[in-house]
């Protein structure tokens, strides 16, 4: 071989070499190096402050990187750990020297001589700290120079430094030893956590804390030797003193934490001041019905435009031990009550199953074994939809989903973003608007939030609500500084649940009261235990005087004033607009030669409340009479005597005659005759039974019963 050749080759083999060097070094550092680190969860309102944390799951509290260190940190840092680190290129050459040198004079290890870059590349890798590992770290450093700018190495090293204990990274060890963030401490306590991670094992309660000072104090010095702080602030931060304790972290929204990312870090839509404002308000008044036996309260606030929530409070009163003060209220699913009675009235209007005012009966009515019964027991024969809406009346209320269907209900109430109604619509059957499904709070809320305002339908939605009494007894119309507010209540069989959700153009409020596990309190309703907490919410959100503007929509039509159904020539009437479906209701049954008259059973409820009714005459009754009571399908329960005997039950019949004779078959055969007041008390034996009245003209009725045995 010649000697060109060998030279030839000999290049060859140098740039091979070199090269093999050159993609050696480009590639020695992992894309990611702390990939195998676990992170606290961090969430953070959506000023930026801390609403609450979990601990990471290696059981440190590691806040996840931040792009930035906060100035006084990073000048008190690189003046206490390495003053070249701007200018340097990840390695010191002259710090090594001396630390070797220092090092060989002590005979042992006095000082290591890392820059916060070769740091950054140790914390990372996690091995034994010797002279093959420093050499790998100073060219890990070099090549860390070239991929990251020195603020974001700064910003590395304040994230996953050692601050003792199982605390890591500057913003855990703020908040941790000083209770704030790390932008706002002091420059002592900026100092002091500067020099700890040199030492962590010092900021030990009751070991180490002189070393710990005197390091802070001669970093304080040197600031002040380099003109970073003036005297004054040198003076003062030498007064202050160590931190003690570790302090508990904020928990302003502990239960909204558990939804977030887990070991992320999460901004929220929450309003700071707003939270604090709402869990103040939450937790007095919990308080105050604790002592009545009702522990928990849960509350969420909706900004109603971006449809974020602004305020979450999971449950009450941290600070209170009890059973089920951990389960998150706001989002677990419990008894309706008649808190879904909107989404129906709503519903109804918008397909054309009602008019806003329309008259829904309020009668004993039985379907199927169900009974519904009004809360206060009573009955009024027929109600404006928009009144029963306002009220909360049960029997109207069942009345209108019979009419608009079961199953259409269901599928709305799915499409809405309940996502506890999971079970087939025949299960819930007419229930379904009494509380015999469960929802959660916080998509409740949000589905009252997610109302088309510019609807219609919608539109008479709100204005029927915002007639519901308030608990202050406060009128809107009479006092110019209250606020209005469009709100329903609810309260669940047995007296478990309490409901309230209220709406302003700007802002949805929901209140949940009761108990964790679930046992009922009497007297616990959505308007006594819900509703005030609702109020007290609503008085904190920045005031408006906008309100819901009538949608430039629908189809103007002639309505009759008594029945609120679509006008009859007989009928009073006024004009009113109407979703355009509406134009396929039933006209106004109720007129006859210009009198404005109810079938028996209704006007048997209805004129006790309407003074001003006429009632029917024999020309204008197309019906002539009604059962009262019992409905139709019922099962009785007749009581026993002390002698065992069995006491009747009164069964009562409605005419619109008040005069007429009715004659009384049960099973078929005869058994008495009444006259002005029909009512009749008999015992039937167990089992199915048929009662059959006839009167002077010829008209008869019956119902059927069951007695149980």
């Amino acid at each position: 071989m010649s000697c060109h050749s060998e030279r030839k080759r000999r290049i060859y083999c140098f740039f091979g070499i070199l090269a093999a060097l050159l993609l050696g070094y480009l590639f020695c550092l992992p894309r990611n190096f702390f990939k195998n680190i676990s992170y606290s969860t961090v969430v953070e309102s959506t000023e930026g402050e801390l609403l609450g944390a979990r601990i990471a799951d290696d059981q440190q509290w590691r806040f996840p990187p931040c792009d930035t260190v906060p100035e006084r940190y990073a000048i008190a840092l690189v003046q206490f750990e390495d003053r070249a680190f701007w200018w340097h290129p990840g390695v010191n050459p002259v710090a090594l020297v001396r630390a070797t040198v220092d090092n060989a004079r002590s005979g042992h290890v006095v000082s290591g001589g890392s820059t916060i870059t070769m740091q950054v590349i140790r914390l990372s890798r996690q091995k034994e700290r010797t002279i093959w590992q420093k050499i790998i770290e100073a060219v890990q450093a070099t090549r860390l120079e070239l991929r990251y700018s020195k603020k974001k190495i700064l910003a590395l090293y304040a994230s996953h430094a050692p601050f003792g204990g199982n605390v890591v990274g500057l913003e855990a060890a703020a908040w941790r030893y000083f209770g704030r963030p790390a932008a706002e401490l002091s420059w002592g306590e900026a100092a002091t956590l500067a020099v700890l991670p040199n030492a962590p094992a010092t900021l030990h309660l009751g070991r180490g804390r002189e070393q710990l000072l005197q390091k802070r104090n001669r970093l304080l010095k040197r600031l002040l030797e380099h003109g970073d702080i003036d005297i004054e602030t040198y003076q003062a931060s030498l007064e202050e003193p160590l931190p003690d304790n570790p302090l508990p972290l904020p928990e302003l929204a502990q239960h909204y934490v558990e939804h977030c990312p887990h070991g992320e870090r999460t901004r929220t839509a929450i309003r700071i001041n707003l939270q604090k404002a709402v869990l103040d308000a939450v937790d007095r008044r919990s308080d105050d019905l604790a002592q009545e036996g009702v522990a928990d309260m849960g509350a969420i606030v909706i900004d109603n435009e971006t449809g974020e929530i602004i305020a979450y409070i999971g449950n009450s009163s941290a600070y209170r031990e009890r059973p089920g003060m951990q389960v998150d209220v706001a989002a677990s699913a419990r008894s309706t009550g008649s808190i879904l009675k909107p989404f129906l009235y709503a519903a109804a209007l918008q397909e054309g199953t009602i008019l806003p005012y329309t008259l829904l009966p309020d009668v004993p009515v039985n379907m199927g074994g169900f009974a519904p019964q009004n809360f206060d027991r009573q009955f009024y024969g027929a109600v404006p939809a928009n009144e029963a809406l306002a009220r909360s009346l049960n029997v109207p209320s069942v009345f209108l989903l019979r009419e608009y269907g079961v199953a259409k209900f269901h599928a709305l109430l799915q499409d809405i973003g309940l996502t506890t109604i999971t079970k087939d619509a025949s299960h819930y059957g007419l229930s379904l608007i009494l509380g015999g499904a469960e929802a959660r709070l916080d998509e409740v809320a949000k589905a009252y939030s997610r109302m088309d305002t510019g609807s219609l339908s919608v539109w008479y939605t709100l204005e029927a609500l915002k007639e519901v009494n308030r608990p202050d007894q406060l009128d809107w119309r009479l006092i110019r500084s209250v606020r209005k507010a469009a709100w329903k209540t609810g309260t669940s069989y047995g007296f478990r649940d309490a409901w309230a959700v209220g709406m302003t153009p700007e802002y949805t409020i929901g209140v949940w009261a009761g108990n964790a596990d679930g046992h009922g309190v009497p007297g616990l309703t959505g308007a006594r235990a819900a509703g005030p907490v609702l109020f007290d919410i609503l008085n904190l959100l920045p005031a408006s005087d906008n309100w819901f503007e009538m949608p430039d929509q629908g189809v103007w039509v002639q309505v009759c004033t008594d029945s609120g159904m679509l006008a009859t020539p007989e009928c009073p009437k006024t004009d009113m607009p109407i979703p355009a479906a509406g134009m396929e209701t039933e006209p106004c049954p109720y007129h006859a030669s210009g009198e404005f008259v109810l079938p028996p059973a209704m006007e048997w409820f209805y004129k006790p409340h309407h003074p001003e009714y006429v009632g029917s005459s024999a020309k204008t009754q197309e019906i002539a009479l009604a059962f009262i009571y019992p409905a139709q399908g019922s099962t009785l329960y007749l009581p026993r005597q002390l002698n065992g005997e069995r006491e009747g039950v009164v069964f009562r019949v409605a005419h619109h005659r008040p005069n007429a004779t009715l004659w009384w078959h049960l099973d078929q055969d005869y058994v008495a005759e009444t006259k002005f007041l029909h009512e009749l008390k008999l015992a039937p034996s167990p089992g199915k039974h048929t009662l059959t009245v006839v009167d002077d003209e010829g008209n008869t009725t019956s119902v059927g019963f069951t007695i149980a045995d």
